[in-house]
């Protein structure tokens, strides 16, 4: 039951951040997705079926938080979940969070959550589908993976603390 408050208190403290991220860290309008670097980190502790309740409901709230298209995140976030679920192996946890596979795990899921995104978000847009995934879908990727490093160094030192 701890385990579970601290998970939601950590959500709290990023879907806040995750909100007013814009404001804060942005490269020509492209922000990290900190929400789906804790989903990533919750399936590979976790697992994919736990992490799966957790995507939906982040993605909701950020959209209800953000004023996007509501559900667009919720699913983007759920198939980004699922995606990652790929990568969890019970064995392999400390592993996997401490080194850079972890940063592998991250770039893979955050593509996939952003082609996901763009496929729905640029429908009836003069944007093409292509030019927005591997454009603004993939610099996002790339820092949000960036931004995965802090975490990945964490549990590194963790790993390696005496």
């Amino acid at each position: 039951m701890k385990q579970h408050l601290g998970y939601l208190f950590k959500a709290f403290v990023l879907v806040v951040v995750q909100a007013n991220l814009p404001g804060i860290i942005s490269i020509r309008g492209i922000t990290p997705d900190l929400l789906l670097i804790f989903i990533v980190y919750l399936v590979v502790k976790e697992g994919r079926l736990y992490a799966l309740p957790w995507g939906f409901f982040l993605g909701l709230v950020l959209d209800l938080t953000t004023g996007t298209v509501i559900g667009l995140s919720a699913l983007s976030k759920t198939v980004a979940a699922f995606t990652a679920g790929y990568f969890y192996s019970e064995n392999k946890i400390a592993m996997s969070l401490g080194t850079y596979r972890f940063l592998l795990f991250v770039l893979l899921t955050a593509f996939v959550h952003n082609a996901v995104y763009f496929a729905v978000f640029t429908l009836g847009s003069n944007i093409g589908f292509f030019g927005a995934v591997f454009g603004v879908g993939l610099a996002s990727a790339l820092f949000t993976t960036t931004i995965a490093v802090l975490p990945m160094l964490v549990s590194a030192r963790r790993r390696y603390a005496p």
